[in-house]
């Protein structure tokens, strides 16, 4: 056990586990500790939100430094074992320096998730690359209060020019922060940014678009759909800007149609098959995916590969039941669409469904359908958001591809 230092040998207040709360599990890597795990007493509740603190057990041993938000039903996140750490500029750098050595292993252009929060070691952090931008989601009390430092940190290490502060998103009001987004260095780029991926090219939104303006975590999902894409009619619902339906494209299908709610999503994604030279092989369709879906099969139409990557239907416990009954819905109505040995892959990204729930969902569907589904691949999300093995939040993605 870790000698306890006394509380004059620390440079930070000191949060402590309640007596019979096992530490071993955050000993062990898991990087939260909750409400109901520590002692809430007047000190503690009168922290400011993002304040670092020692997190010790019951036995006054030292757990390493947290940031404490006393608002936030995860009131301590875990950001160094070394409790004689100093969060500086130079603090972030070193994480930030990390995280781009893998990236640079991974990819050969500048266009990836460079933080992907606990698994970096950045708890509540996001920052996505676009070549010279950033885009940052500090969706944790304690990287709001520092974002100076870490804006500078990341352009320090990356050499990116342009900073913007995203601040959208349920997460940050979970953390009683604000919606305020906000370039912090550089300009606001005149347009959407084009993002070559997986031979295909995305326009990004960076400032106006839906969480960063791309979604990375789909790469190895959207490159196994193109390979099964030669000469395929492909449709793509909850496209977004076109995220399976641009890779089908690159990958030689014959036409893709995508669908999504958002006009603004679809215009990207029509300019991204422009930026192709594929506009003659591509379709839009603005629409709620399930009137759609039913619309489609009214009219006949048949599709040899149909995507469906939906929001999450599932972000939390209690919309759990919900969500796995729409996950359901969709993979029958979905899979009247297939034709006679075709692929249908569906997608989700609900934390609260795990691969088990949600396999047992989409083949439930399926078989409503009438269809006969032979599983050929589960996908995950890629490597640039790694998985912390302790934390199962970080494993949300998961993407089945079943031929019918």
């Amino acid at each position: 056990m870790t000698e306890p230092l006394s509380p004059p040998d620390y440079d930070y207040p000191v949060v402590r586990m309640r007596p019979k709360m096992d530490p071993r599990r955050i000993r062990h890597g898991f990087p939260w500790a909750y409400a109901n795990e520590i002692v809430t007493d007047r000190r503690t509740r009168a922290m400011k939100p993002g304040t670092i603190a020692v997190l010790e057990d019951d036995r006054r041993s030292p757990l390493g430094l947290v940031a404490v938000n006393p608002e936030s039903k995860i009131i301590a996140r875990m950001i160094d074992r070394n409790v004689k750490a100093v969060i500086e500029t130079e603090w972030f750098a070193t994480r930030l320096t990390r995280a781009l050595d893998l990236r640079n292993r991974l990819f050969d252009a500048p266009f990836y998730r460079l933080i992907h929060a606990e698994a970096d070691g950045l708890p509540g952090v996001v920052i996505d690359r676009f070549g010279d931008v950033l885009v940052i989601q500090p969706n944790a009390a304690w990287a709001d209060a520092r974002i100076d430092m870490l804006a500078q940190a990341a352009m320090d290490v990356t050499g990116a020019t342009t900073v913007f502060k995203n601040a959208a998103g349920r997460t940050r009001s979970l953390e009683g922060l604000d919606d305020v987004s906000a370039v912090l260095h550089g300009t606001t780029p005149d347009g959407p940014i084009p993002v070559p991926m997986n031979g295909a090219t995305y326009m990004a939104d960076v400032t106006g678009g839906q969480k960063t303006g791309l979604f990375y975590d789909q790469r190895p999902n959207h490159a196994f759909a193109a390979d099964l894409a030669k000469d395929a009619r492909v449709l793509d619902m909850f496209s977004h800007v076109g995220g399976f339906g641009l890779a089908a494209l690159a990958g030689g299908a014959a036409s893709t149609l995508c669908v999504d709610g958002s006009a603004p999503a679809l215009d990207l994604a029509t300019q991204g098959a422009a930026a192709m030279g594929a506009s003659d092989r591509f379709e839009a369709r603005q629409g709620d995916a399930f009137e759609v879906l039913t619309s489609l099969s009214e009219e006949g139409a048949k599709f040899d590969l149909v995507i469906c990557d939906p929001p999450a239907f599932a972000p939390a416990k209690p919309a759990l039941d919900a969500g796995l009954r729409a996950y359901e819905r969709i993979a029958r109505l979905s899979a009247s669409l297939v034709a006679p040995n075709g692929i249908l892959a569906l997608c989700s990204c609900s934390h609260a469904a795990d691969l088990e729930k949600f396999r047992s969902s989409c083949v439930r569907g399926i078989g409503r359908a009438g269809r006969s589904p032979a599983l050929i691949r589960t996908g995950y999300a890629g490597a640039d958001h790694p998985l912390m093995p302790q934390l199962a939040e970080s494993g949300y993605l998961k993407a089945l591809f079943f031929r019918l």
